[in-house]
């Protein structure tokens, strides 16, 4: 399993700069940002809230193959827009599937049940915007207690996230794919 790395994503000239405080150009280069890998599903942190006054943040999800991104959830602070960069999106949002390929956005408003996954046998990768930023935490601290869900509802509380781990038998077998998420229901609400 790969764990985070600590790496500079962003080339600027001070630790943190938001988006009023960059004296100079900020550039993401290929490869560059801190990775987690959750068995087929990878977190690439690319930009976060603090260098867009926490507008939005952006990461990258590689999928390989067949793979589940997340049990069905919702959010209920932010909306996620994600664009495929390469490979073919599944996606359940709502009652309504979808599968989009290269150069396809897809919108998953807050308060909407969702999951995604790679729809194909090939590599899948995503550019995931997060609007408003600070979801982008929530990943990295699912990689700090990962696989121990023992803290997940705590977590789940702190970012207003409702996850159904149930649905992930039944997801995997509907469309023929894999997860490396173990089985349970927590939701924010209930959980604590």
């Amino acid at each position: 399993m790969e764990r985070a790395l600590p790496d500079s994503a962003l080339q600027h000239t001070t630790a943190h700069p938001t988006a009023n405080q960059a004296s100079g150009p900020i550039t993401v280069q290929p490869g560059a940002g801190d990775r987690f890998d959750l068995g087929g599903f990878g977190i690439r942190w690319k930009i976060d809230g603090f260098h867009t006054c926490e507008r939005f943040s952006i990461v990258h999800h590689p999928l390989a193959p067949r793979a589940l991104a997340a049990p069905l959830h919702r959010h209920h602070r932010e909306d996620e827009y994600s664009y495929v960069a390469s490979g073919n999106l599944g996606a359940l949002l709502g009652d309504d599937v979808i599968t989009a390929g290269p150069g396809t956005w897809v919108f998953k408003p807050r308060g909407q049940w969702h999951t995604f996954w790679n729809a194909g046998d090939t590599p899948c990768e995503i550019i995931e915007v997060i609007s408003p930023a600070g979801f982008e935490n929530y990943f990295r601290e699912l990689a700090a207690i990962w696989p121990d869900r023992t803290k997940s509802g705590e977590l789940l509380r702190k970012y207003q996230l409702d996850m159904d781990f149930e649905s992930v038998p039944d997801l995997c077998a509907r469309f023929g794919l894999t997860s490396a998420r173990p089985a349970a229901t927590i939701r924010a609400e209930d959980s604590g």
